[in-house]
């Protein structure tokens, strides 16, 4: 039986899980549906943009509106919305009125409010936990679970729903999902798991005029750029994930063709690295309050980022990619539930919407431009020697928290307070 206090965290993390299914669901169905429709790549590739790019903008300057608004309304209210538009694309195709122009701008549009219903879930994440006494490491473990499982599950699902039902389908099951979520956290998540911090924060925030808007963007910046451990793992996720997409999305399928010249590779190696993330993130949700956490972050970001460059620049074979994959995926599965609890606990309560979606957006930063590079690299100086220099660069990279000695204050240390000011006191360690 699970306690009512921790039902709440439960309740939020599911929706979310049920949301990403959907979305990772539609993220290969919409394109897919551009593709057969158009018959055009580059308008395949811009559909995604025109989608991730305002999700990614929303998730970053949102935070002061649904702190105003109030984060359990905000959650509820952005699902829903997402789901009436992600909705409407099945809805007006079927009426033969879907026209390119149409389907860009309701994705972007689908693609600002999931963002700011994002903007609003991390800050809840750590009030629900406090609600329901949980460690921060289990509930920012329990939300990367849920996520890598929609990832484990939606991908695969997608294809195969694709292929039996069409693409218009598969995207009104993510508009279902979407409902799906926005319900749950409306039943879940009681406004006493919220409230107070919720009041906190719209009265720190006052009448939200274009002045007052302004001011309480630039004060989660400030708080990001002040604190050397928020910071510095902004910087250092963004160039990870630059180059992590730069692998997925050029360099394996590039060596699945021209190695193994079997598309199922493809499969494999993504089931091998979903399989050993969805372990890492369930070893880091129950392990990690009783794991060093700058150690661990430190050694899993090195394990779990250059050695599947490595192996894919001098292996032929698919079996010891498959295992470097996997446990590549179990050791960088256990960082968020790290990076999770540190950022609840430095960031103040009252600009943990501010914070937290700058941050998050930051790490999405790079993401639009990885495919560029790699297949700028791959086209200039061949596959094996693209997988030396982002390997070699990812290695860099993942050196960070043995070489600074601002890294080590990741391990615990008391909630940032307010200064008298009204501004929170970020320490540097």
């Amino acid at each position: 039986m699970i306690p009512r206090r921790k039902l709440p965290l439960y309740g939020l993390v599911l929706a979310y899980g049920i949301s990403q299914l959907g979305t990772l669901m539609s993220g290969l169905a919409i394109p897919w549906l551009v593709l057969v429709t158009t018959g055009s790549a580059a308008r395949t590739g811009l559909v995604g943009f025109a989608e991730m790019a305002p999700y990614v903008v929303a998730q970053a300057i949102s935070g002061p509106v649904v702190d105003r608004f109030g984060l359990r309304r905000s959650c509820v209210t952005g699902n829903a919305a997402a789901a009436v538009l992600v909705g409407a694309v099945p809805a007006l195709y079927a009426a033969g009125a879907l026209s390119i122009g149409s389907l860009f701008a309701i994705v972007a549009v689908a693609g600002a409010v999931r963002g700011a219903a994002d903007a609003a879930t991390s800050p809840l994440v750590p009030r629900t936990a406090a609600y329901g006494g949980v460690p921060n490491e289990r509930a920012a473990g329990l939300n990367s679970v849920a996520q890598r499982t929609g990832m484990l599950v939606g991908l695969p699902l997608a294809g195969v729903l694709i292929a039996v039902a069409g693409a218009p389908t598969v995207v009104l099951v993510d508009a279902v999902t979407f409902a799906a979520a926005a319900l749950l956290v409306a039943a879940a998540v009681p406004v006493a798991a919220t409230k107070a911090d919720d009041d906190a924060a719209a009265a720190a925030s006052g009448q939200l005029t274009v002045r007052g808007y302004l001011s309480r963007l630039g004060d989660g910046m400030r708080f990001i750029r002040a604190d050397r451990v928020i910071a510095g793992i902004a910087l250092m996720v963004a160039v990870a994930n630059l180059l992590d997409v730069a692998l997925d999305s050029v360099f394996i399928p590039v060596w699945v063709h021209t190695r193994l010249h079997q598309p199922s590779g493809l499969g494999l190696i993504g089931g091998a690295l979903a399989l050993g993330s969805v372990a890492g993130a369930l070893a880091g949700t129950w392990l990690g309050p009783r794991m060093p956490r700058y150690l661990t972050f430190a050694v899993g970001f090195l394990l779990g980022g250059c050695p599947v460059f490595i192996a894919l620049a001098f292996s032929s074979a698919l079996p010891p990619v498959m295992v470097v994959a996997a446990l590549g995926g179990l050791a960088g599965g256990a960082l968020n539930p790290i990076i999770g609890a540190v950022a609840y606990e430095r960031v103040p309560a009252q600009l943990q919407a501010s914070v937290l979606g700058a941050f998050r957006a930051s790490a999405w930063i790079g993401i639009p431009f990885g495919a560029l590079l790699g297949g700028a690299l791959t086209e200039w100086i061949g596959l094996r020697d693209a997988l030396l220099v982002t390997g070699a660069a990812m290695f860099l990279t993942t050196l960070a928290p043995f070489v600074f000695p601002s890294w080590r204050g990741m391990n615990r240390r008391p909630q940032p307070q307010l200064l008298p000011s009204g501004e929170p006191e970020a320490v540097a360690h």
